[in-house]
């Protein structure tokens, strides 16, 4: 997911294509992962969420193998439309999966452990590939992860031999009335509500972090990068902690403090103190956003096990597209009205969020 970023200045010198060229890599993933998922979804679901994720696996080892031998851009971006397509019914049906085989009571945890991998893949990825491409171009770096890839493909079908049977052929008439069953909901409207809301606010101001350490003086991007990874080592620290903080709050006190804890660093961020201190607000923003979207991530899986894979998917696409729509969002409320108003209100926004969800999701009853 992040690997291609720290590339594109040596893709670019490679096959002597403008940087912003290349930079469509990065568009040339992200949105074909976004836009397949509410359609593997279903898939997952008619045909056995295991088996989509061998074959997803297994075109996204391919497709990335071949992209270190391909010869120009236009191919290079084909290949990673494919490789987006295939990567985006892996999480979303692994979700599923792991609500099949988990029972409610330690569901938080196991999905917990889950994002702690994803988290750390996403760090490796991103921080690993810059150092590689210096010793082994950036053909080697791609080759190496189409090997991982393989590597992946051939432990899902060790490890997931034993599947469940599918509950049969794949039907676009079932797929749309199962969503329609899904949308019927509303706890399933509430929960793709705040994962757009959450995904809107929180990534929607993280491109804007290496901006406004430069006009402040205060940094540029490395130190916006340092930042960035604060804000995952938080997620890893909630995933080291979530067992007891459930058993100290439960969830529906977690995501009054989740709205609390991602409140803050927006305030901090908009003061502009010295970068370290920001920093140290992203690791708590890490906490509390992941605080937030293991509960919603969690309670999705519980919408309903006819169409486990439908829900999350349909879930996961709301969260992407929050994100695509949040960062210009908030880069017009920086323009038009400034740091301290804009970055105020998505404060405003995570605390409500954490509060309204809480009542929403658990309204008069004890926290799980």
């Amino acid at each position: 997911m992040r690997f291609v970023d720290p590339m594109v200045g040596e893709i670019s010198r490679d096959l002597a294509r403008p940087a912003h060229d290349v930079a469509l890599l990065a568009s040339a993933f992200a949105l074909p992962y976004a836009l397949v998922q509410p359609i593997l979804g279903p898939v997952g679901d008619a045909l056995g969420k295991e088996r989509i994720i061998k074959i997803c696996l297994l075109v996204l080892a391919v497709s990335l193998g071949l992209a270190s031998l391909m010869p120009d851009l236009d191919t290079l971006l084909a290949l990673r439309i494919l490789s987006g397509a295939a990567g985006g019914g892996i999480i979303p049906l692994v979700l599923a999966a792991i609500g099949d085989r988990v029972p409610m009571a330690e569901r938080q945890v196991a999905i917990s452990r889950f994002l702690l991998f994803s988290i750390s893949g996403q760090l490796l990825g991103g921080s690993l590939s810059g150092v590689l491409t210096a010793a082994i171009g950036w053909r080697g770096v791609f080759a190496l992860a189409g090997f991982l890839g393989a590597a992946a493909t051939v432990a899902a079908f060790v490890g997931l031999r034993h599947a469940r049977p599918a509950s049969g052929t794949f039907s676009v008439r079932v797929a749309v009335r199962r969503y329609g069953a899904i949308l019927a909901m509303p706890r399933a409207r509430a929960l793709f509500a705040f994962v757009f809301v959450e995904g809107g606010i929180i990534f929607g101001v993280q491109p804007y972090l290496a901006p406004l350490l430069d006009e402040r003086g205060l940094g540029g991007a490395p130190e916006a990068g340092i930042m960035i990874a604060c804000f995952a080592a938080g997620g890893m620290l909630y995933t080291l902690s979530v067992r007891a903080l459930l058993r100290v709050l439960g969830v529906r006190r977690m995501l009054m403090t989740a709205g609390a804890f991602g409140a803050g660093p927006f305030l901090v961020i908009a003061a502009g103190p010295g970068w370290p201190l920001q920093a140290a607000a992203m690791l708590l923003l890490g906490v509390g956003f992941y605080m937030l979207h293991n509960s919603y991530q969690t309670q999705v899986t519980e919408l309903t096990a006819e169409a486990r894979a439908s829900a999350v998917s349909l879930h996961a696409f709301s969260y992407f597209t929050g994100q695509a729509i949040g960062a210009p969002v908030i880069g017009a409320g920086l323009v038009a009205a400034g740091v301290m108003p804009t970055l105020a209100a998505a404060a405003c926004g995570v605390l409500a969020l954490g509060i309204v969800s809480a009542a929403v999701l658990f309204p008069r009853q004890r926290a799980l």
